[in-house]
């Protein structure tokens, strides 16, 4: 997810109909969201022969069906299950070889732009860094590695409101293990997620102890990865986060807890607004804490309130820094034309790993030639390839369209005092809003865990998957 930009108030007639009347756009660039993608093609690419020869079988009170093997195929788009159908459907993911082929043969014919004129990231991707790591996804870049790790992990997909939802969910071996829905964000996915399910099913195994363990259950969202593609409108996050319960309910869960980041934060935050019976408390790591004052400043373009403190000053400079780089315009133009943008996306694997990189999350990484970086060249592009193997980029850029620019770091947008559910946040610090406790304690009055660590990023559970999993056990601990 992103923001738009701040300063300048210059925006096109429909981003200015996207203003939330606390969060106006110049604000909603402040700081981005931003992680995932989506999938219905995949999802059921072999649903018809699939429903010849799956037999219906029962287990613990659910009607469930034999595993299918997904394919993928190039640009073949597959209905969603049929309304009212509650099965939970076993899943596999496995993409053609001639798709595999089909992505190369295209890397290979990319048509590249001159050079930027800058030293430095400020026009996008640098081309000679963009051309290397496109070059090795189409030569050494080796899908099935991935694909044999997601498919390691049980995998279902499930009918919600007309739209099937894929989900991994993992159950702990230890008795009493708390269940987790976690939720990811854009230009993200459920890949993010896959290093966090080991020291959080299995604590004994990662230094916690069995009282630690939680059930995971993983869903990509609407319209991303395995999911299916909304064919209509009103899949905004208070949507998604109504499916969530849904989706745990019919798990089988009474009792549980969320956690997101990034457009996940955002749905989070909503899940906790809604209260449904049986949600005992969030956790964010994109926390919507701008006070309205500050708000008020940034839009002007400083300068900062007089009476904020050091640690609030050094988070306003941040913002004002981050908004007048137009570090979040691709926001900008994900919200207002999320179709126009998907036109390239979809057609050219190097534009797609462009528009993917521009996001913030990825500003300080070096297309895997730091070793000292935990995201390598294969971890970008698993996640990069997901969208593209699954012709998602464009209606996982819709989520933005839905959102009506309502921003994800401003409080009143989000409506964060809204929230009585226990609420736990931790601030990762390479990421690039890191907000002070003070506004943290202001914008959500039943805060019970609020922890600042030193490494991880906007991907902290990508990029730190042990610290990270150590402070969801941390900040859950008072609720089993």
């Amino acid at each position: 997810m992103g923001n738009l930009d701040a300063g300048t108030g210059k925006t096109s007639s429909e981003a200015r109909r996207a203003r939330d009347s606390t969060g106006r756009l110049v604000c909603i660039c402040i700081f981005g969201l931003g992680v995932s993608a989506s999938c219905s093609a995949l999802a059921h690419a072999q649903a018809a022969a699939a429903s010849r020869d799956a037999r219906s079988t029962h287990a613990g009170g659910r009607t469930m069906t034999e595993p299918n093997t997904m394919q993928a195929p190039l640009d073949v788009s597959t209905p969603n299950a049929a309304i009212g159908d509650t099965s939970i459907r076993p899943f596999k993911v496995h993409v053609p070889d001639e798709a595999l082929a089909d992505l190369r043969r295209r890397i290979k014919a990319t048509r590249w732009p001159d050079k930027e004129t800058v030293d430095d990231r400020s026009q996008g991707a640098p081309l000679a860094d963009l051309q290397a790591l496109v070059k090795y996804w189409g030569s050494g870049y080796d899908w099935r590695k991935v694909e044999a790790k997601m498919n390691a992990f049980p995998q279902f997909t499930t009918n919600i409101d007309g739209v099937d939802i894929h989900f991994i969910h993992v159950r702990s071996k230890h008795k009493n293990a708390m269940p987790m829905i976690i939720t990811h964000g854009w230009p993200g996915s459920v890949i993010e997620q896959l290093k966090i399910i080991g020291p959080l099913t299995d604590p004994t195994a990662h230094g916690g102890s069995a009282e630690d363990a939680f059930d995971v259950v993983i869903p990509s969202l609407p319209g991303y990865g395995f999911s299916g593609r909304p064919t209509g409108t009103g899949w905004n996050p208070d949507r998604i986060a109504r499916a969530w319960d849904v989706l745990m309910k019919r798990l089988g869960y009474t009792r549980y807890v969320a956690q997101g980041g990034d457009w996940g934060a955002v749905i989070t935050e909503a899940m906790g607004r809604q209260a449904p019976a049986g949600l005992l408390g969030i956790d964010i790591n994109l926390a919507a804490t701008i006070p309205p004052e500050v708000v008020a400043a940034l839009a002007m373009g400083g300068p900062a309130p007089a009476e904020l403190t050091e640690r609030e000053r050094e988070t306003f400079n941040a913002s004002l820094a981050y908004a007048k780089a137009g570090s979040a315009s691709y926001f900008v133009m994900l919200t207002a034309r999320p179709q126009t943008v998907g036109y390239g996306m979809t057609d050219s694997p190097a534009g797609l790993a462009a528009w993917v990189l521009v996001h913030p999350g990825f500003s300080q990484w070096k297309y895997g030639t730091d070793p000292a970086q935990t995201l390598t060249k294969d971890d970008v592009l698993d996640d990069i390839s997901l969208y593209w193997l699954t012709n998602s980029a464009t209606s996982a850029n819709r989520l933005y369209w839905e959102n009506k620019g309502k921003s994800p770091t401003i409080a009143a947008a989000q409506q964060t005092t809204e929230i009585r559910l226990p609420v736990a946040t931790t601030v990762f610090g390479e990421d690039a809003y890191r907000p002070p406790e003070t506004w943290t304690r202001r914008a959500y009055p039943s805060l019970i865990y609020f922890h600042e660590v030193p490494k991880g990023g906007h991907f902290a559970a990508w990029e730190q998957p042990e610290l990270f999993a150590s402070e969801l056990r941390a900040a859950f601990k008072s609720l089993r």
